[in-house]
């Protein structure tokens, strides 16, 4: 259901009219999902480079993922459905969240599998995104894998913040808020208890 209220949205968006300096730029859904991934893969790389070795093996409670498990899963997932939308065979074959457990595993396996997705967002277009695939149940649109990307990118940040708050950290999103607005060290809106 919220694939389905995702793609809708999108498709039904595009084009988006946006303001920037120097004049009126248009934004496609394609250009528009395209800065969502970068924006996501920015705060989930700043993230996992906040981990220590020490928080690497931190989990909140005895029944949820290591902060390193929640950026092995992220890229397991990437390589999942970036493989779908490329329409060839998935080049891990690894369970990422049982042998990345480790700071510096965890972040080479989150950076690699950005790598892998980098090509299938840039080669993404509007005409793509119409394009149909087999899918579970049927056909679906191109789109769809790396819209499940986006939107699970931003679920499991929103659990890595968790994380880097119980640890006394500021989440990426917070601190780079300010930045560029004239704040001093990031302050200003979204800035939250530190």
């Amino acid at each position: 259901m919220r694939v389905g209220f995702c793609l809708a949205m999108v498709l039904t968006a595009a084009p988006v009219f946006a303001q920037a300096s120097g004049g009126a730029q248009r934004v496609t859904a394609a250009v528009r999902l395209q800065q969502q991934y970068n924006q996501a893969k920015t705060n989930l790389t700043q993230s996992a480079e906040k981990m220590t070795e020490e928080t690497a093996t931190f989990k909140p409670s005895a029944d949820v993922r290591t902060f390193a498990g929640v950026f092995a899963h992220v890229a397991q997932f990437h390589y999942i459905w970036c493989a779908q939308f490329k329409g060839g065979t998935n080049p891990n074959q690894d369970n990422l969240e049982q042998t990345k457990t480790t700071r510096a595993d965890a972040l080479k396996a989150l950076t690699d599998s950005f790598a892998y997705c980098d090509d299938a967002f840039a080669s993404l277009t509007d005409e793509t995104m119409a394009q149909m695939v087999p899918g579970r149940g049927g056909e679906q649109s191109k789109v769809v894998p790396l819209m499940n990307l986006i939107a699970h990118d931003n679920e499991e940040y929103g659990i890595a913040t968790i994380y880097l708050r119980m640890k006394g950290l500021v989440p990426p999103s917070t601190e780079n808020a300010g930045r560029g607005r004239g704040a001093p060290g990031g302050a200003g809106r979204g800035r939250g208890r530190e």
